[in-house]
């Protein structure tokens, strides 16, 4: 047997809790490839699957429970300190917040499954103010579904290799280098994704001086707040004339965007993530003038430009 596979062999449980507990601290390595690994190990009996599953629960739910009190206790800040950590940062906090908004707790049963969710939703759940013991109880739950899922579907692969002794041995010597190829394969198509998403949203962003001097010209300009309502609870202000619209709402509304002017989006996503998707979906509606503004609502507020009180949630007839 291969060294590097003995030793996962022998400490198989510690390097899955260690690994998934740093993962979800937010450092972006995945944890399927090695689930994946260790449910194949589990269908020759080198390793058990309940314990598997045991090793996983442990490390994520004890790095769940630190970020959801730092969430619970710093809020806004510390959800955007976890999606930059995480490589799908393009999207994380509006989708987070978007299934929390519509299925509460339940949110976290299915959090794991989707890439950049899982790290994320302890935060928020601590910043809602949910509950420790049912946030416990939900996260957990997720966990499990989310470690049973990926690991079965290696132990299905393992009792495959079981049928043919020989592929059972070639998979055995060549273990380390799959496990290898695959984690990279894993980590270049999320870093190609978001190359690819923040190449469009550098490309075109507008930049929070020039929607300043376009204002202070009384250039007419349709602004559009997306943040979340939980985003306005440290500071319920935004940018002067800008309306304050879920994604949701502003493609419902979307026929009501005047064709004429230029229009602005602006979040406090990392990267203007949201700006920037919707940026991309209202000119797929045939919007073409919008743009996400450059560093969001934080850039503005930095610089000292003026903000108002929170307008309101429908965009005016035209």
């Amino acid at each position: 047997m291969p060294i590097a596979l003995d030793f996962f062999v022998r400490y198989g449980y510690l390097v899955v809790f260690l690994w998934i507990l740093t993962e979800q601290l937010g450092i972006p390595i995945p944890s399927a490839p090695l689930l994946l690994a260790a449910g194949t190990l589990s269908a020759t009996h080198k390793l058990h699957l309940v314990l598997i599953l045991g090793s996983a629960l442990l490390g994520s739910l004890i790095a769940d429970s630190v970020w959801y009190v730092f969430g619970q206790r710093y809020g806004a800040v510390v959800v955007r300190l976890v999606c930059r950590l995480t490589l799908e940062s393009s999207a994380c906090v509006r989708r987070t917040e978007g299934y929390f908004a519509r299925r509460g707790p339940a949110a976290l049963l299915v959090a794991k499954f989707i890439p950049g969710l899982g790290t994320v939703a302890a935060p928020i759940a601590g910043q809602i103010g949910m509950g420790y013991a049912r946030f416990l109880l939900f996260d957990a739950g997720g966990i499990l579904l989310w470690s049973f899922t990926v690991t079965v579907g290696g132990r299905f692969f393992g009792d495959i290799l079981k049928r043919n002794p020989g592929a059972l041995s070639w998979t055995g010597h060549f273990a380390v280098i799959l496990f290898v190829l695959l984690l990279l394969a894993v980590l270049v198509w999320r870093m190609l994704q978001r190359r690819a998403f923040l190449q469009s949203v550098r490309m075109a962003r507008l930049e929070p001086r020039e929607l300043k001097r376009m204002m202070d010209a009384g250039q007419p300009v349709f602004i559009v707040d997306l943040r979340h309502p939980l985003d306005y609870l440290p500071d319920p202000r935004t940018l002067p004339g800008a309306l304050s619209l879920t994604p949701d709402k502003l493609v419902e509304q979307s026929g009501r965007i005047p064709r004429n002017q230029e229009v602005v989006l602006f979040c406090t996503c990392p990267s203007e993530a949201t700006a920037a998707k919707m940026a991309l979906t209202l000119r797929g509606m045939g919007i073409h003038r919008v743009r996400p503004l450059r560093g969001g609502y934080d850039e503005w507020k930095k610089l000292g430009y003026p903000l108002v009180d929170i307008q309101s949630e429908t965009v005016p007839a035209a």
